[in-house]
């Protein structure tokens, strides 16, 4: 048997990396760009429980970086030990992997930062008559000595990358590292709401948070006022699974997700499951590539989520994925379902959260400061949101999710048509005030649920044709029909192929009365050829049940009886969401009698 003195004679190929060049791999690991660095930093600041946070930036944060916090600060010694690879406070073995409540715990973010940069470490613990100041150049301390000092830490990154022009030269302008930047300390807020944050660039203030107890200081911070006071709250419990935040009514949305933060034990994380759980509560709410603005922050025990599947901890691994799906679509549905989603016909009187009113700076500058609002319990907090929805919290437990027969009934409670505006809206007034209804959208509300919920039950019924009608199709038109042809069938529109590249319609939905049936349809296969060719977009099934309602549905110009009004106003109350149509559009507008007082000066 060769032992292994025999073997290590042998020529090799492969050696191990210094410790210097190990540091700058690490340092590709977790050094991004200059918004890695305040991650990282302000990271630490929060797990040493600093209450005001200081973030200065310069030129995006290419020349500077500094990170200035209040709190407990570290010991000279321990200053030293904070540079070395894997030296951390926060574990003290692999077991403790397996309950992280840190947010900070590899050890590696400062020597990582330190071997691309000029740094510079000063702390002071306030127990402790002095402070410790390092400066660390390559990698290597240059200079360590004991000096007088604030308690807390400040750390400073000077000329990030200048020693690896490699990565300095894939930097984005300096608008585009601000703005992720800005964005990663406004997600901080978010997070931890009683931590006062403010970011500076070039010396000017680009954002400042109070630190109060009262989230929506932070709220108001972060989205601004309009946006703040239109935010749906969620609280829900599920098992081990707490979810609570905020959401955005559909009639709110933004073209990207970028308003969109998912955070699990208060750990921002990208997670896809995540993404789509709040996707797939807004399908058929918002028109398509449209998004929701929403703050999503789910509890879970430590031991169920690994946050160590990522160098920068920007990602995590749920033991129970399809439990933690289902607890976030049902928390946001319920959030929308309760709290209302109707869109106010006067702007700004929307019946969202109540935002507690800024304060004019002080001539002085500084911060801004807030006029004192006490959050109510949050007991007292929901009922009054439920109240304003118009839901009865002793018929409608928090806890349910899925709605009571006519569960928007009170909306037109009383209702009464009063007439039809430019042969398109529906004018009506109830005990809630004067509504605005949209009768295209309306009619196919109700019929996208007719075409979904209610043909789960019972089959559509089905009006057969006297003479059968042939439709002739180009072949990639044809192709993608033959896709969805049973979907169709299952609405009520009995085709059949025939021949290569034609269908023949031999019945419709009963529901299209005295419609012209072969217009409609035509216009149905135009649109379907549309989605799925033109277009390149995945025709699903739920899609084809939209544009169905779409086509079916009453148009904008066609005169309505009163009575055919009020069967249609009767028929919405019935549904399910009489808010807003299958593509995100408003169906109603609503002119509260509390709005018309105020316009009126009544009130």
């Amino acid at each position: 048997m060769t032992s292994v003195e025999t073997i290590e004679t042998y020529p090799t190929r492969i050696h191990l990396l210094e410790e210097h060049t190990v540091n700058r791999i690490a340092a590709g690991e977790v050094v991004e760009r200059p918004a890695s660095v305040v991650k990282e930093l302000v990271e630490n600041s929060i797990d040493a429980g600093a209450r005001t946070i200081l973030v200065e930036v310069e030129q995006g944060g290419k020349r500077l970086i500094r990170i200035t916090d209040d709190g407990e600060g570290m010991s000279p010694a321990d200053a030293l030990l904070s540079i070395q690879r894997h030296a951390t406070s926060k574990i003290r073995d692999a077991e403790d992997l397996q309950s992280i409540v840190t947010l900070g715990f590899r050890g590696e973010a400062l020597p990582s930062i330190a071997a691309v940069s000029r740094f510079e470490l000063l702390t002071k613990r306030a127990d402790l008559d002095t402070g410790m100041r390092l400066l660390v150049e390559n990698g290597q301390v240059v200079e360590a000595e004991e000096c007088a000092a604030r308690n807390g830490t400040t750390v400073t990154v000077r000329d990030l990358f200048y020693n690896t022009p490699a990565r300095l030269k894939f930097l984005k302008s300096v608008a585009t590292e601000l703005s992720h930047i800005t964005e990663l300390v406004t997600r901080f807020a978010l997070a931890f709401p009683e931590v006062s944050f403010r970011l500076l660039h070039n010396g000017q203030e680009i954002f400042a948070s109070q630190g109060s107890s009262d989230p929506r200081h932070a709220l108001l911070a972060v989205f601004g006022r309009d946006v703040a006071r239109e935010l749906r709250t969620i609280d829900f419990t599920e098992g081990h699974l707490r979810i609570t935040g905020y959401v955005s009514p559909p009639h709110l949305t933004r073209p990207t997700r970028a308003m969109q933060s998912f955070f699990v034990n208060r750990r921002l994380v990208r997670h896809r499951v995540l993404s789509k759980a709040l996707d797939d509560a807004y399908r058929t709410l918002t028109p398509e590539g449209r998004h929701p603005i929403a703050a999503v922050f789910l509890e879970v025990p430590p031991y169920s989520v690994d946050v160590n599947v990522h160098p920068t901890k920007a990602e995590v691994k749920f033991s129970h994925e399809g439990e933690v799906y289902h607890a976030v679509l049902s928390a946001v549905r319920q959030a929308l379902l309760q709290q209302g989603m109707i869109p106010s016909a006067l702007p700004g009187l929307q019946s969202g959260l109540d935002i507690p009113q800024p304060v004019e700076r002080p001539a002085t500058g500084g911060q801004p400061v807030w006029q004192p609002s006490p959050l109510p319990p949050q007991e007292v907090l929901h009922a009054e949101l439920m109240r304003r929805a118009g839901i009865d919290l002793t018929q409608a437990p928090a806890t349910e999710v899925q709605p009571v027969a006519r569960p928007y009934a009170e909306m037109l409670e009383g209702f009464q048509v009063l007439g039809q505006i430019h042969r398109t809206y529906i004018i009506a007034s109830s005990l809630r005030g004067l509504l605005i209804i949209d009768q295209h959208v309306a009619h196919e509300r109700v019929l996208y649920e007719k075409l979904t919920v209610l043909r789960q039950k019972q089959p559509v019924p089905v009006q057969h044709l006297l003479t059968p009608l042939v439709f002739h199709l180009d072949r990639r038109t044809a192709t993608l029909l033959g896709e969805h042809l049973q979907e169709l069938q299952n609405m009520g529109f009995l085709l059949e192929p025939f021949g290569s590249d034609s269908v023949v319609l031999r019945g419709a939905p009963a529901w299209l009365g005295q419609r012209n049936v072969e217009a409609l349809v035509r216009d149905l296969l135009d649109e379907i050829s549309e989605l799925g060719v033109q277009r390149r977009l995945p025709l699903t099934d739920e899609t084809l049940v939209a544009t169905t309602a779409c086509k079916m549905a009453v148009k904008a110009g066609d005169v309505l009886s009163h009575a055919e009004m009020t069967h249609l106003l009767q028929e919405l109350a019935d549904t399910e969401n009489p808010y807003l149509c299958p593509h995100g559009r408003p169906v109603v507008l609503v002119l509260s009698i509390e709005e018309l007082e105020r316009r009126f000066k009544r009130g």
